[in-house]
Formats: C-alpha cells, structure tokens, sequence
C-alpha cells in the first residue's frame, strides 16, 4: 500500500504542504493544468515554485500570486466550484471534505449554521488552490493512506480578518480536537486553519510514523523562518511493511430503521462515504408490527466513530446505535496506469502477503469514461481490458 507520512515538527500549512508534495516528483505543469478545470477567474492566481533553505535545511517553496482578491467567499460557493470542475471524482471527494471540515469548525467557533459560514482567508484564491492542489498531488502520486505526526500548537497572537486572535486561532483550536499536540516549539502560528484542515480530512493516524519502505522524501518550506526549528514539513513517501495479512482493527456501526425514505438513505451513504467510512451498506431486515426496513451498517476506524456515528445519528430517523470492534485482513494493493487499446487506464492490483501478485482489475470510472466516449458497453470494456491488468509492475 503506497502511504505518506507528514513530519509537522515545525507545523504545517496548505502552501508547505503542496511544495513537500511537489518535491516528491509531481510536475508542476500537471498541478497547473488540473487546476485550470475550476471555474476560477481567468487570471486570478499564478503558481511559482523555487529552492530555498529555512536554518540550513533546503526545501521546496511553492507561491501563489493572487491577482482576484475576494474578502468573502460562501462555504456552498467554493462546494459547488469544485464539484463543478472537471476535476477527477477522488480529488473533487478530498478537496470537498477538506472544505467541509474547515466549513463545520467555523459554523460551531461562531455558534451558526454551516450554510451562513463566509470565508475569509481560506476563502482566498490561494487557499482555495493549496486544498486542491494536494489532492491533485496525492492523485498524482497514487497515495492510498495518508499520517501524520503530532502538531505543535505554537503560541503568541495572529492577526486575520476578525482581528488580533491567540495562537492557535479559534477554528484551528476546533479542527485540532481529537488530535495529538503538544508545545515543544517557539512561538508564532505553527498550524493554520488550512493546513489543520487537510490533515484532519485525510489522514488516517496521528503519532509514530509507521512501518514502511521508504522511496522518496520531500520538503515544503513555511513562508516564515523561526529561531527554534527549520520550518519545513517533510513528507515520507513509501509502501507500508505492515504485515498485509496482519488483522487491521476497525468499528462495525449498526442501526434498524423503517421509517426513511430511499432518498434519505442514498443521501447518508453517500455522506458517511465522503466523511471517511470504509464501507457502507444496506441489508433488508423484518422489523417490528411486521415492518420491512434496512440495517444501516458502516465500518471505520475506531478514531472516526465519534463523527461518523453523529452523522448517522443526525441524518437519519435512528435513535441509537450497535458498535462493536472487528479485525479485518487486507491484501496489498496498488493503482497502476497502463497503455491499453483505449490509451491510458488505471488497474487496481492486489498482492498476497508475500508480495506475489494475484490479480487486477481496470478501475470503473475509466471504464464508464470509455464506454461514455467510445458507445462501447461498460460490461464490454471491462471485458477487453481485464487481460492488460495481469502484467506485475
């Protein structure tokens, strides 16, 4: 499983971020062309990159230039922006809940309603362009799970647009919730809303970084330099050692319910999916007074169930929920892109724990991409491909 790992020791903001992602091998023409599908003002923002050292250590900087300044951007606007976009299903999923995330810790930092939530600085062009562009990076880069270490908070005072606010702001403070910190560093913003934000979306553990093969490491600098650290954040990217039929702990989420609606259902799967749900599904059930219904089922990972479990419990007509740990096995696997009769297209191939190679299969959303361009069946599509995905790389 190819796996990154953020070493925050001197923070970590959406600017750092990208530039450590870039330093790993991601052309910066690739991020400027994905880019170009949002619906952004021709002209608004320019992307520049350059070495740099911050206290002796080199690192990669990344800019953005904004030429389209907005003091105000609706939370719905820039969902609606990035959903719009021609952008790839997986990186519209990440760049939308990274959004969401800074979205809902606003709402509850000013006690209002996620739709009433303006943007200030996230709202920004170049923040805008920081979020999406690591999930472009992380596309780019087939990164399958995502860690990261604990966060320093920092300390002192940051100005913004409601004023003079302690370090770490209030929806920083918010989004760190859950998450391991600690106050072994110097004063100054350490961790922005931004960078707060993305790592609380994707990442899948705080803490240790994990076993792994390590391929390649990058360096994003910070805009500013502290006397006590280098601020960088490194990112460490490489395939996990994890035994890969080691049992991987996870939480089974369950609840009856006879009285919602398909729609309804559709829309929490489709939720709890988006807000990092390893699985969700429906079984038929026969329920009281001779009822049909559904159990709702989902499994996550025990650092999730708190959220995830809030969701199901406020977007449904449920009023309790069933949990319980369960072990699962997982067999390695890896997306590659080969050439076929249709160009280029994605297999996904899995491994057994010796690493020999098992099987694959083309991914479904370039075979729908095929069969929509080419009036190809899809059944026929997966067909003529199946055969390219058997060749271990």
């Amino acid at each position: 499983m190819k796996i990154i790992y953020f070493d925050c020791y001197a923070g970590i903001s959406g600017d750092m971020t990208v530039g450590a992602l870039l330093d790993l091998g991601v052309p910066l023409d690739h991020v400027r062309v994905e880019l170009a599908t949002l619906a952004l003002p021709t002209g608004s923002y320019e992307l520049s990159t350059g070495r740099t050292e911050r206290r002796q250590m080199p690192a990669l900087k990344f800019d953005v230039a904004v030429h389209d300044h907005h003091t105000h951007r609706h939370y719905a606007g820039i969902d609606a922006l990035i959903a719009g976009s021609g952008l790839s299903d997986e990186v519209k999923k990440k760049s939308r809940l990274i959004f969401r995330r800074l979205a809902e810790s606003e709402a509850r930092v000013h006690g209002i309603c996620i739709e009433e939530v303006h943007f200030h600085e996230v709202g920004a062009v170049d923040s805008i362009v920081d979020i999406v562009a690591t999930a472009i990076c992380l596309e780019y880069l087939q990164v399958e799970q995502v860690y990261a270490s604990a966060l320093p908070l920092g300390s002192g005072f940051v100005e913004t647009a409601h004023g003079r606010l302690p370090v770490p702001a209030p929806a920083t403070a918010d989004l760190l919730q859950g998450v391991p910190v600690h106050g072994q560093c110097g004063p100054g913003e350490r961790v922005t809303p931004t960078g707060a934000a993305i790592l609380v979306a994707l990442v899948s553990g705080f803490g240790q970084q994990p076993s792994m093969q390590l391929e390649r490491v990058g360096s994003g600098a910070g805009g500013k330099d502290f006397p006590d650290c280098p601020n960088i954040v490194r990112a460490f990217l490489g395939h996990s050692t994890e035994n890969p039929t080691q049992p991987d702990g996870v939480i089974v989420v369950e609840a009856n319910i006879d009285d919602s609606t398909p729609e309804i259902l559709g829309y929490v799967m489709e939720r709890l999916f988006e807000e990092g749900a390893l699985d969700v599904f429906f079984t038929p059930v026969q329920m009281k007074k001779n009822r049909p219904g559904v159990m709702l089922s989902f499994l996550c990972h025990p650092e999730q169930f708190d959220r995830l479990a809030q969701l199901a419990l406020s977007e449904t007509s449920a009023i309790g929920l069933r949990y319980y740990p369960a072990d699962r096995v997982i067999l390695r696997r890896e997306i590659v892109e080969q050439q076929t009769e249709f160009g280029a297209v994605r297999f996904k191939q899995v491994f057994d724990g010796r690493s020999n190679f098992l099987r694959a299969a083309p991914e479904y959303e370039d075979c729908r991409r095929i069969a929509r361009e080419t009036g190809i069946p899809c059944r026929e599509v997966m067909a003529r491909l199946q055969p390219a995905g058997v060749t271990e790389t």
